[in-house]
C-alpha cells in the first residue's frame, strides 16, 4: 500500500523481455535499504523486488505489461518510485494500492498560473472506467496522488503544482504519452457493492 506522495525518482538501467515477462533494472536511490521481496511502486505499479544489489530488479508478468505502460520503459527513462507505507507514517496523499486499472493518453498540457493542467483521455473501449472518476476526488496518475478537476465522458483533468511537476516524471511527459491510472479504491468498492448484476465463478 502506498500514499501517492512521490519523494524519489530514478532512472531505468535496462528493460528486457524474458519469456513473455519483462525484467526491469532501476538505479537504487542513495541511502535506500531494500530487500528481496519488498514492494515498491514504480510509476504507480506495485512491484516486487527480485534483486537488490546495485540496482533494483523487477519482473513483470504479461498481464502487467498489457494493462500498464511498463512495456514502454526504456533505458534512461525517469520513473516515479515510492516505498510501501508503514503504520508510523502520515497518509499525506490517499490510499494507493499499486494496482493499475488502465492507461490513459495525455491529450493536452498547458499552464494556468504557476500550475500545469494535464488533460488525459481514455479510448472508447476504456470509457466505462470514467464512472470511477469524481470531480474533486482522488486519482493516482503514474503513482502520483492527484485531485481530479473536471470530468467528461472520455477525459479527466488534473492540475499539477510546480513542486510536483519538477519532482516527478511528469515534466518528461509529452502529448501522446501513455500514463498509468489507478482509481480511488473506495469508489471501486462502492460500485461493486451497488452492482446487482455481479456474478461469481463457480467450481467445476
Amino acid at each position: 500500500m502506498f500514499t501517492g506522495i512521490i519523494r524519489n525518482v530514478s532512472t531505468v538501467v535496462t528493460s528486457v523481455p524474458d519469456n513473455g515477462c519483462l525484467i526491469v533494472q532501476i538505479a537504487k536511490p542513495r541511502g535506500w535499504r531494500t530487500y528481496i521481496g519488498d514492494s515498491i511502486s514504480v510509476n504507480g505499479v506495485c512491484s516486487t523486488v527480485k534483486d537488490s544489489g546495485r540496482f533494483l530488479v523487477f519482473e513483470y508478468m504479461p498481464e502487467t505489461v498489457l494493462v500498464t505502460n511498463v512495456g514502454k520503459l526504456k533505458t534512461k527513462d525517469i520513473v516515479n518510485i515510492e516505498r510501501s507505507l508503514t503504520l508510523r507514517e502520515r497518509l499525506d496523499g490517499h490510499i494507493v494500492q499499486g494496482h493499475i486499472d488502465t492507461t490513459g493518453t495525455i491529450a493536452r498540457i498547458f499552464l494556468e498560473g504557476a500550475a500545469r493542467v494535464i488533460v488525459i483521455t481514455l479510448t472508447q473501449k476504456k470509457s466505462h472506467f470514467m464512472r470511477f472518476v469524481v470531480p474533486k476526488g482522488s486519482i493516482a496518475i503514474e503513482g502520483i496522488s492527484l485531485t481530479v478537476v473536471t470530468v467528461t465522458k472520455r477525459s479527466l483533468t488534473v492540475k499539477v503544482l510546480p513542486y510536483t511537476w519538477g519532482q516527478t516524471n511528469l515534466h518528461t511527459k509529452i502529448i501522446g504519452d501513455a500514463v498509468n491510472i489507478e482509481f480511488d479504491i473506495m469508489v471501486k468498492y462502492l460500485e461493486r457493492l451497488m452492482d446487482t448484476n455481479v456474478t461469481y465463478a463457480t467450481k467445476k
